[in-house]
């Protein structure tokens, strides 16, 4: 995999509690990639429902620890049973939701694994925020690109039918807004097969596809 990514300043809001200190360890990320072979890394992989999100990371993790690289799957579904499931699916509730997961990739990308995300978010400032958390060039935004109609058509989860059926409100790309990514770091096609998009990832991560 590519160099570690040069630091930068962590952003994000202040936080409610007092009196506490940030606590600064001793181990340089050069370090850490030295045991592990490899930089940490988040891939967030945003997209409709149904567009093939947790399909294709799911694909780039096997494909990863295949290579001998620590890599992780956090998708939304999961964490919503979670950590996340105090969380509905209003605007506010999904910026947090998002907020919170950000969170959650920075620590494990400091920690030197490759963490890929698997959530909807809608929200081109909520992915914004995520990224500013992160330092330069660690991480990579994959627009996973497939139409409307198209996940409709799949419709795997029977949602986007209950959806407009009025009994799912909030419903991204029916009843609430997606926006699509205006600058991805990768743009997937899904009407392509499932290696191609594996092998677009690993390429961009610096890591040799073998063929997948």
């Amino acid at each position: 995999m590519a160099e570690a990514p040069d630091e930068m300043p962590v952003s994000g809001g202040n936080p409610v509690a007092g009196n506490i200190t940030r606590a600064e360890g001793h181990v340089e990320p050069a370090e850490r990639a030295a045991v592990t072979g490899h930089a940490g890394r988040t891939v967030w992989f945003t997209g409709l429902s149904g567009s093939g999100k947790s399909t294709l990371a799911f694909a780039v993790e096997e494909a990863l620890i295949a290579r001998g690289v620590a890599a992780y799957v956090l998708d939304g579904d999961n964490v919503r049973m979670g950590l996340n499931r105090d969380l509905g699916f209003s605007p506010d509730d999904r910026t947090e939701n998002v907020r919170r997961i950000g969170e959650v990739c920075r620590l494990f990308q400091d920690a030197g694994l490759v963490v890929l995300t698997a959530f909807i978010s809608p929200y081109r400032a909520d992915r914004d925020a995520v990224r500013a958390l992160h330092p330069l060039g660690s991480f990579l935004e994959v627009y996973v690109d497939t139409p409307l109609a198209i996940c409709e058509e799949r419709d795997v989860k029977g949602l986007y039918a209950k959806a407009r059926a009025g009994e799912i409100p909030d419903f991204s790309g029916v009843s609430a807004p997606y926006e699509e990514p205006a600058a991805p770091d990768l743009r997937i096609d899904t009407s392509r097969p499932l290696s191609d998009g594996v092998a677009t990832v690993l390429d961009r991560l610096g890591i040799d596809s073998g063929g997948s």
